[in-house]
């Protein structure tokens, strides 16, 4: 018996290959790739290592993880798409190469009013349609001109937007008005622009621009909810998997489970896997899930709890404790579990804990 809890393996190999692919959709562009949110769950400091001699950028949300990357040894220059937050952020950017986008007011004053130890690239954030967070198209030549005036922002600025519908192919027209808004209120007036996410890159080549910003592809994800990205190109970088620790004959009528809500049609044999919501599996997975025990597959039995799930093996099963069961990656998209589970590949990948071992293989 050898039997184990939850690993996720991630192919770092599979996640440069995904740049590859995103850069051969956008060969006139510079890459930008996105490792916020630990990169997708995949480790940031190993990704950004793996991916530093390919992309020109590395793009994160929070002041935290780029400066988590620069204590990491990452060289790169580090563009915090929130912006800074605070002055000490404002110094700390200066001093590190961080670009930074300003979205709003608050900052566009902070950083009027505050001497830098160097100048800062500063990305301009235009609200074309997503109505987040940015100025508002009818601002930008204000903020254009207040920023040009600055010795502490390194010109001309930069321009960037975000898509809000990119994902959704029958609203290609909500897109095709963002990139117009964009491009009204910046040709001619800034040093690049940027306003490609995964699903820009993929689905929306006339708006590459200077820069896009893969981040969902890069870890073989789709953005578009009915699709694999094996569909196009891309390599699954995580393997979820765990192991078998126990296997129990089962009555046909019994249930199994925390408030017995799966009730077996027929005898069969129950496995018990070692992840539960602990883990960051999702608790809302349904019975029917998908999973591969030894390669074929099974589906969850019952409720999902902290740290086990059950499956239905089956009547004539041979899987034995210790055994492997993968929960999504090579044979079994995130995005085919999501579909079941009700969510996006997005917050699978995103929301394991701590728990779960980290291996890269290469």
């Amino acid at each position: 018996m050898d039997a184990r809890g939850a690993v996720a393996r991630i192919s770092l190999a599979a996640i440069r290959h995904n740049l590859k692919v995103a850069k051969q959709q956008a060969p006139n562009a510079k890459a930008v790739a996105v490792v916020k949110a630990n990169a997708y769950g995949h480790g940031d400091l190993r990704v950004a290592a793996a991916l530093e001699a390919d992309a020109d950028l590395f793009a994160v949300a929070r002041f935290e993880e780029a400066q988590r990357l620069r204590a990491g040894g990452i060289r790169l220059p580090i563009l915090l798409l929130e912006g800074f937050f605070n002055l000490e952020q404002l110094h700390y950017a200066a001093r590190h190469d961080f670009h930074l986008c300003i979205h709003g007011h608050a900052q566009l004053d902070a950083l009027e009013r505050t001497p830098l130890a160097a100048p800062v690239t500063v990305w301009v954030k235009i609200d074309s349609g997503m109505h987040r967070v940015g100025f508002a198209p009818e601002e930008a030549e204000g903020v254009f001109t207040r920023l040009a005036k600055l010795p502490q922002v390194v010109q001309p600025v930069n321009a960037m937007t975000h898509f809000a519908r990119a994902d959704e192919p029958e609203q290609r027209t909500v897109t095709e008005a963002q990139v117009a808004r964009f491009k009204a209120v910046t040709d001619g007036k800034v040093a690049a622009t940027a306003l490609c996410n995964s699903a820009g890159v993929m689905a929306f080549p006339e708006a590459h621009a200077d820069y896009i910003r893969p981040g969902i592809m890069l870890y073989g994800i789709t953005p578009f909810g009915d699709r694999q990205g094996t569909d196009f190109g891309l390599r699954p970088a995580m393997n979820f998997t765990t192991t078998l620790i126990a296997v129990r004959e089962h009555k046909a009528g019994e249930p199994v489970g925390y408030a017995g809500s799966w009730v077996s049609p027929r005898d069969t044999r129950i496995g018990v896997i070692a992840v539960g919501y602990g883990d960051g599996y999702p608790r809302m997975a349904p019975a029917g899930t998908p999973v591969l025990v030894n390669g074929r597959r099974a589906t969850l039995a019952g409720r999902v709890s902290m740290d086990m799930a059950t499956v239905d093996l089956g009547p004539d099963a041979t899987d034995q404790v210790g055994d492997e069961v993968l929960l999504w990656g090579d044979g079994l998209a995130a995005e085919e579990v999501a579909r079941h589970v009700g969510t996006i590949a997005y917050e699978l990948v995103t929301r394991m804990t701590a728990r779960p071992r980290l291996e890269y293989v290469d």
